[in-house]
């Protein structure tokens, strides 16, 4: 009899680019199944509440399906509301809340794949995992408290308190600009001189007007390096300065999962930015092949959704070889 949990290839991940790959499978009349350890796209669910995109609602758009707003950048939950759309439009074969926990290619050359709820195999396996997994940790004492994220979701909870924001690329900026206008008494604390290059152009100045005007305190220049449960000890140039505390919000950015690639026998040379083809995508490891923007490693700066969505057709269009 044949296995009823056995497909072409295997994606982990429902996020944009898992989806993207989903959909060329299902194309190319390739048997698949997406595992997702969270909700659908749960990397955008985890996003704030109120983010705005960087990219056009068009350089988000997965599968031919239009992505329609009337703003000039979409908003986290109207992507949120898009892919789920797409999913329905394409009755993708996506299992939720189940998390992958090893891969391994047997003797016969398919891949063995066991989950938290049951196990698969498949000829090829696609990681489209994202990097928004493991935060990047400022390994302080006092980081372990309750009162420390570094999800930052929704302003709302920190009206009237003393917020800490760690941190100034985009979602540290967002954080300070969106508690600042709930009340918070907001204080930025930036490791450089300056806030971060990649600033969305249309914030950067509200931002500067608002430290300008010592409306958000910000210490650059400056690292956090102890929370206690009512203050924080803040290094800066003239020397440790102490100030009274509720919240930290700690963007300090986040990594994708490299021990479970180390697991699942991909390469991962000093850089930690995985080893595979830049034409078909496939690792090291025949079969097993990375999409969007866990290729770039530590450099999450490098790939989106708008710039790794051709990933699929590539992969896709490998394995048909």
């Amino acid at each position: 009899m044949a296995n009823q949990n056995h497909y072409d290839v295997l994606i982990i991940g429902a996020g944009p680019i898992g989806m993207a790959c989903a959909i060329e499978a299902q194309k190319a009349n390739l048997s698949y199944v997406i595992i997702e350890k969270g909700a659908l796209v749960n990397s955008l669910f985890n996003y704030p509440v109120f983010m705005t995109f960087f990219s056009t609602s068009q350089k988000l758009e997965i599968g031919g399906v239009p992505f329609v707003t009337i703003n000039p950048k979409p908003n986290r939950n109207e992507a949120v509301e898009y892919y789920r759309r797409v999913a329905e439009k394409f009755d993708l074969k996506i299992n939720l809340f189940e998390r992958v926990q090893q891969v391994v290619k047997n003797e016969a050359d398919v891949f063995e794949i066991k989950t938290s709820k049951t196990d698969y195999t498949a000829g090829n396996v696609i990681v489209a995992t994202g990097f928004y997994d493991v935060p990047l940790l400022m390994n302080v004492p006092g980081e372990d408290l309750p009162k420390v994220t570094h999800y930052y979701k929704d302003p709302h909870l920190y009206a009237f308190q003393n917020v800490v924001v760690v941190g100034a690329n985009n979602s540290g900026v967002d954080a300070a600009l969106e508690t600042y206008r709930k009340g918070a008494n907001v204080t930025m604390v930036v490791r450089s001189g300056e806030l971060g290059p990649h600033v969305k152009y249309w914030v950067r100045p509200d931002i500067q007007n608002r430290i300008k005007e010592g409306e958000v305190a910000a210490l650059f220049d400056s690292e956090l390096v102890e929370i206690r449960e009512g203050e924080v000890d803040i290094k800066t140039s003239e020397g440790i300065k102490t100030i009274p505390n509720d919240f930290v919000i700690a963007m300090t950015g986040y990594q994708p999962d490299f021990s479970m690639l180390r697991k699942f026998g991909i390469d991962l040379p000093e850089t930690l930015c995985p080893a595979y083809n830049e034409e078909t995508m496939e690792t090291n490891v025949k079969g097993l092949y990375l999409a969007g923007v866990v290729c770039g490693g530590l450099d999450t700066h490098k790939l989106f959704i708008e710039n790794s969505r051709v990933h699929a057709e590539m992969i896709v269009k490998n394995i048909l070889g």
